[in-house]
């Protein structure tokens, strides 16, 4: 079980103030010493944290694989494509959305612009992955159009609030990640995971990476970074039977 740290937070702090600090590249270096296995971070259209000098350092300097989640969109595909990043997770952006709500619309026509994208990066070399809702028929979908890994969205899972729903979601998780196994696909998860409700999901049989992001974030304003991100980590063994 893999652990990526998403630092898009730490830099919505930065660009509150307009300001250099804190610098989510910094934050990287602190993650990876915390046992990070990777970095996540989403370049936004409207460049809302993450900005371009942020993934251009961190190409530079990280010492673990950068997962770059970007849109299907031309400028963000043609800097991708420059920086070469280890993974590339194409996910929905919506610009008056706090955060992504939910996931890719994998049916057509949304269907053939996937494919033209993850055709560019695999040809740039980029391995790649689709952020996708936990439905079978969206798993089939997602397969069809040829990329390395779906990311399932975990979010329900994060909203439910009574034992039967997170049974429920629990469930959709385990059977499309069955589901996405069979059909030739790695399996990643993420969104709205925290120190709380992370071991269930990480206990799950053939996913091997959760990205996560603001429960590390907001516990490293308290404890320092690599002292959250560590006992994430921790978590993630302990229910992976590690």
């Amino acid at each position: 079980m893999r652990l990526y740290i998403n630092v898009d937070h730490v830099a919505t702090v930065r660009q509150a103030r307009r300001t250099d600090e804190p610098d989510p590249v910094r934050a990287a270096v602190l993650a990876e010493l915390g046992g990070a296995d990777g970095i996540t971070v989403h370049l936004r259209e409207d460049r809302r944290h993450i900005q371009d000098r942020d993934v251009d350092l961190l190409m530079r300097t990280a010492r673990t694989p950068i997962n770059l989640e970007l849109a299907v969109t031309e400028g963000i595909l043609e800097l991708a494509e420059d920086w070469r990043p280890h993974q590339a997770t194409l996910v929905p952006e919506k610009r008056q959305e706090v955060t992504t709500e939910g996931g890719l619309d994998v049916s057509a026509p949304s269907a053939g612009n996937i494919r033209n994208a993850l055709e560019r990066l695999h040809t740039a070399g980029i391995r790649t992955s689709l952020f996708i809702d936990p439905d079978p028929e969206v798993v089939r979908r997602a397969a069809d159009l040829g990329p390395t890994a779906v990311e399932l969205h975990t979010g329900e899972y994060a909203n439910a609030r009574d034992t039967h729903g997170i049974q429920e979601q629990l469930g959709r998780l385990r059977a499309a990640t069955e589901l996405a196994r069979e059909l030739g696909l790695a399996v990643h998860a993420g969104h709205g995971l925290t120190y709380e409700n992370v071991m269930p999901v990480a206990a799950i049989p053939g996913c091997e990476e959760l990205n996560i992001g603001h429960s590390v974030v907001s516990r490293s304003v308290l404890v320092g970074i690599e002292r959250s991100v560590r006992e994430m980590k921790e978590l993630l063994l302990r229910a992976s039977g590690a």
